[in-house]
């Protein structure tokens, strides 16, 4: 599309972050694939659910391909309706269709923010193409105020597709949907769009600081909030889903403190390992009869020897212990690369990326925690429900593979105190702008998750374990379950008011309203109609009457006799006289 202001085209790209995405999508799609021909073949729907499942990953590779924002838009938008099919699949069921509805209209809300910074974009610099825009940024042509408008546009768009606050709760309920869909939109689609988009324009934020400090401020928020929601959670996909959360929490933080880097590494082994926690906890529901919660598990280790080595392997990962599981390179590149963070809009004394490293610390030793509490609590535990069947093998290849990435694929990039390893900077032409780092960084982040793990099992993981499930009495724990409260305030905000306009219409008040006015002036009408008439009526009759009664009076007075005259003269003398005298 091209005119005299303005031009966009659908083209795509291959550079080295593009098939960075292109190889995780692909990989990870494939490998989710092969696991539902198995998983839902007994689904009258498989059809469908293909059709919308492959729809899904090419609305994402077109996300990633794209060298114009307007053509990223377009898989922008592919992924989100794609989500709302996947979500929903199981449409006879009210609640899977609310969570498709609910995960659409949130994600609407960022989608509409990012249409507003294109169009601001798009207006200021007559293009979409992403070099182009680049260019201009780096001419000075775009104005700093603008700018900074149009990014946090975009960073809007960014939170809500990837499950930010405020827009975090959507993601949680999107585990009505059937298990694969859940894997897909977890780890290699739809949240991972927000992230690619800040990654593929970061030089257009890195211009807009505020922003930029907006964003690791929002990460560090949500990955502290999601770590400690999912601690207090008993059903184990919703578990998984805060999580998801949590760790795209800690690319946000990445992101915002300008090392994209770290979190496009971060992107691709989360990708490993929460597709294997997802696929391997949809294979344990299976057997368990589709049972979730957590504490009506356990002792699976003896029936699921399996299942338990690869869940073992995914929440390893997920923790980031040390030396053995990709996660712990890509969160260690994270967390060393914020303590020596910059933030032009702070005086030098604000020690921000220090807060905000001890709070991804916290997540950390938090994310440790809870995973593990499911750990021993699925598999370690008194058993309490029996299992039944085994894995298909075609749900078990997927599994191994996963279980291999999530604990070797992250050798690739390790910190310089380990090993001298870059391949994945360096395969990106972007080495980190922080390479050294003390010892003892790397110390505490390789303590947080063992300390975790060493915590879940005093608490859950002993014979006799110190703590079952945390009480729910609590408000901050019912407050924790319910989504702190998010779900609320959009109830209060956007879904009450529509429904009471639904209600409105369906009543037909409106009409009953018009109508009821209607009759009011009507009758107002009528009456005043009425009241004008009888009194000109009335009016007419007195006027009518008095003019008879002066004309018979004056027909008495004007007799013709002469003397009646004379004596009507005399007494008009005498009054006049009278009226002269008398003061």
């Amino acid at each position: 599309m091209h005119t005299q202001a303005f031009s966009a085209d659908i083209a795509f790209i291959l550079d080295p972050v593009s098939l960075v995405m292109i190889l995780v999508v692909t990989i990870v799609g494939f490998l989710i694939h092969l696991y539902a021909i198995r998983y839902m073949e007994e689904e009258p729907g498989i059809a469908r659910f293909f059709g919308s499942m492959t729809l899904f990953v090419a609305s994402m590779l077109v996300l990633v391909l794209a060298s114009d924002l307007f053509c990223l838009f377009i898989g922008w938008e592919g992924v989100g309706i794609c989500s709302y099919l996947l979500i929903g699949f199981w449409y006879e069921n009210p609640v899977n269709t609310a969570a498709a509805r609910k995960a659409f209209y949130m994600t609407r809300i960022g989608d509409t923010a990012m249409l507003c910074g294109l169009l601001l974009l798009a207006t200021t610099t007559g293009s979409l193409h992403i070099e182009t825009l680049l260019a201009t940024l780096h001419a000075g042509q775009i104005a700093p105020d603008v700018l900074t408008t149009a990014t946090l546009f975009l960073l809007i768009g960014a939170l809500a597709k990837s499950a930010q606050i405020p827009f975090q709760t959507w993601l949680p309920d999107a585990m009505a949907g059937p298990t694969p869909t859940s894997a897909l939109i977890h780890a290699a689609t739809m949240v991972t769009a927000g992230i690619y988009l800040i990654a593929r324009l970061h030089e257009l934020f890195t211009a807009a600081p505020l922003v930029m400090m907006l964003t690791s401020i929002i990460g560090a928020l949500t990955l502290m909030m999601a770590a400690c929601t999912a601690l207090v959670q008993t059903d184990l996909k919703r578990i998984l889903a805060w999580s998801t959360i949590s760790q795209l929490g800690y690319m946000f933080l990445a992101l915002g403190t300008g090392v994209w880097q770290a979190a496009l590494f971060h992107l691709m082994t989360h990708a490993f390992f929460k597709a294997l926690l997802f696929l391997t906890a949809g294979a344990l529901i299976a057997r368990l009869h589709h049972e979730q919660d957590i504490f009506r598990m356990g002792g699976l280790y003896r029936t699921m020897s399996g299942l338990t080595v690869a869940f073992l392997a995914g929440a390893s990962a997920l923790a980031g212990l040390p030396l053995v599981t990709s996660g712990f390179y890509s969160k260690e590149m994270i967390l060393s690369s914020i303590w020596s963070a910059h933030f032009p809009l702070l005086p030098g004394s604000f020690p921000l990326a220090h807060i905000l490293w001890g709070i991804a610390l916290t997540g950390a030793f938090l994310t440790s925690l809870y995973i593990f509490r499911c750990i021993f609590i699925v598999f370690f535990n008194t058993p309490k429900t029996e299992s039944t069947g085994s894995t298909p093998r075609l749900m078990a290849i997927p599994l191994a593979c996963l279980s291999f990435l999530s604990l070797f694929g992250g050798v690739i990039e390790m910190p310089d105190t380990l090993a001298p390893i870059h391949l994945f900077t360096h395969f990106l032409s972007a080495p980190l702008p922080h390479a050294d780092e003390p010892v003892w960084l790397l110390l505490a982040g390789a303590s947080a998750p063992i300390a975790g793990v060493v915590i879940a099992w005093v608490l859950w993981g002993r014979a006799t374990p110190v703590m079952q499930e945390i009480p729910g009495q609590a408000t901050i724990i019912r407050v924790a379950k319910e989504g702190w409260g998010v779900d609320a305030l959009y109830a209060f905000l956007f879904v009450q008011p529509f429904r009471f306009l639904v209600w409105l219409t369906r009543h037909d008040v409106l009409d009953y309203l018009i109508t009821g006015i209607g009759r009011m002036v009507r009758a107002i009408s009528s009456f005043l109609e009425h009241t004008r008439t009888r009194f000109l009526t009335l009016s007419s009759g007195r006027t009518t009457l008095l003019l008879q009664s002066g004309d018979t009076l004056l027909a008495r007075v004007q007799n013709g006799r002469v003397r009646w005259y004379a004596a009507w003269i005399v007494a008009g003398l005498c009054a006049a006289l009278a009226s002269g005298v008398v003061p």
